[in-house]
């Protein structure tokens, strides 16, 4: 079976004795069937807002800086960024290294840089040096680039909803138990059967556990940089 929405959703319809869609009848499906889909949606909606951090959900993003322009805009599918990624990637026309920026606060820029916002002058702008967040989901440089620098960061998204019977979820396969066990609890729901409800929620919840131990709760070493001093013992001769 096929790892997509409609397969998503016949997995429900085996479970429960249901008749499975096809790929004809799937969009046009109602009743249960509506229901089924909202419950794979459900699922998959609760794992991506249990965690911030999804290594699924990793997109490297790259955008052109424009000369002069300090304030740019997040995607909109960003659910948030790393600030501690960004870069200014090597480039050969204009002559500049990689550069990683350094993380300023915003109420820091606005203490020591906000002229820039204002400032038109050329003799302001540089290769970036600082990054910034803004509060309306932008992120601003200092100095305001003086080229069309390549800039890089990383960040986490949102998935949309799967709508057309081969959307695929960005939840990896091997935990497509997760998402059915998570369905099944509003499938469940549905019919009104609490019981069998609670037991699956349970069985979700564990699911996702045992995700976030695979993907989440690491434990980087931590490696020792103590210089060791051997200290040298003079051979004494004491006369008697």
């Amino acid at each position: 079976m096929a790892y997509d929405f409609l397969g998503l959703v016949n997995d429900i319809n085996r479970r429960l004795n249901e008749v499975e869609l096809t790929s004809s009848n799937f969009s046009s499906a109602a009743g249960f069937y509506s229901s089924a889909k909202d419950s794979v949606n459900a699922a998959i909606r609760f794992i991506n807002q249990h965690e911030f951090e999804w290594p699924f959900n990793h997109v490297e993003q790259e955008d052109t800086l424009t000369a002069g322009t300090a304030r740019y805009a997040f995607p909109t599918n960003m659910k948030t960024p790393d600030m501690d990624s960004f870069r200014i990637k090597r480039n050969s026309t204009f002559n500049n290294q990689t550069q990683k920026l350094k993380i300023i606060s915003y109420e820091e820029y606005l203490d020591n840089y906000i002229d820039n916002d204002y400032n038109t002058n050329d003799n302001i702008r540089g290769l970036p040096n600082y990054v910034f967040r803004t509060p309306n989901l932008e992120y601003g440089l200092v100095q305001p680039p003086d080229n069309a620098y390549e800039l890089v960061y990383e960040y986490y998204k949102l998935p949309t909803d799967l709508v057309n019977a081969t959307d695929a979820p960005t939840v990896p396969e091997q935990f497509r138990y997760v998402i059915v066990d998570g369905a099944m609890y509003h499938a469940f729901m549905f019919r009104g059967n609490t019981q069998d409800a609670s037991m699956q929620q349970q069985k979700f919840v564990d699911g996702i556990k045992n995700m976030r131990t695979l993907y989440i709760n690491r434990y980087d070493y931590l490696r020792d940089t103590r210089v060791t001093r051997i200290a040298s013992h003079s051979n004494v001769t004491r006369a008697s």
